[in-house]
């Protein structure tokens, strides 16, 4: 596990999960939303994005959380050596998005750009759901379902499977 590609729907926890796994691996994380917008939500200039997205892909190590952009998705997948991919029921994704945008409004949520409009953001985040459940979803299932020949491959349908990879992640202790 060296080059790992953390994925899914938004709201799924996947800032979160990245975060506490570069924790446990020391792997460096990037988190492609803090990539691709900048303080208050304004986005990068796509060319920049997609430059420093390349940069990052080129190294040796690295966990990449997030979308992105269908240009930069699929080769990012392929570089990958390890596959996360959170695909939790639609419900779920629909619930922690409203979690974070009440809660966001007392603490930015995890992964995201500083001064981000959180009522803009997660309007647009409800929207995304749909979309990706529809139409990206089920790409990244048979995308998932291929590459466990060649990759390690971890798909999460539950908050609990979440748990247990984090878990499993942790170096053993021996006890005397």
């Amino acid at each position: 596990m060296k080059k790992v590609a953390v994925f899914g729907n938004t709201g799924g926890g996947k800032s979160t999960l990245s975060k506490r796994l570069s924790e446990i691996t020391g792997l460096p994380l990037y988190i492609l939303d803090k990539i691709q917008y900048q303080s208050g939500g304004a986005e990068v200039p796509y060319e920049e994005f997609k430059r420093n997205h390349d940069r990052i892909l080129a190294t040796d190590r690295w966990i990449i959380e997030g979308f992105g952009s269908m240009e930069t998705l699929w080769p990012r997948l392929n570089e990958a050596d390890s596959l996360v991919f959170v695909d939790l029921p639609l419900y779920v994704h629909f619930w922690w998005v409203t979690k974070r945008m009440i809660s966001g409004s007392f603490k930015p949520p995890e992964g995201w750009p500083e001064k981000s409009p959180i009522l803009k953001s997660s309007l647009n985040s409800y929207r995304v759901l749909w979309l990706c459940y529809k139409y990206l979803t089920p790409k990244y299932r048979e995308y998932v379902d291929r590459a466990q020949s060649t990759k390690s491959v971890y798909h999460l349908r539950s908050s609990q499977d979440i748990a247990q990879f984090l878990e499993s992640r942790l170096p053993r202790t021996v006890d005397n």
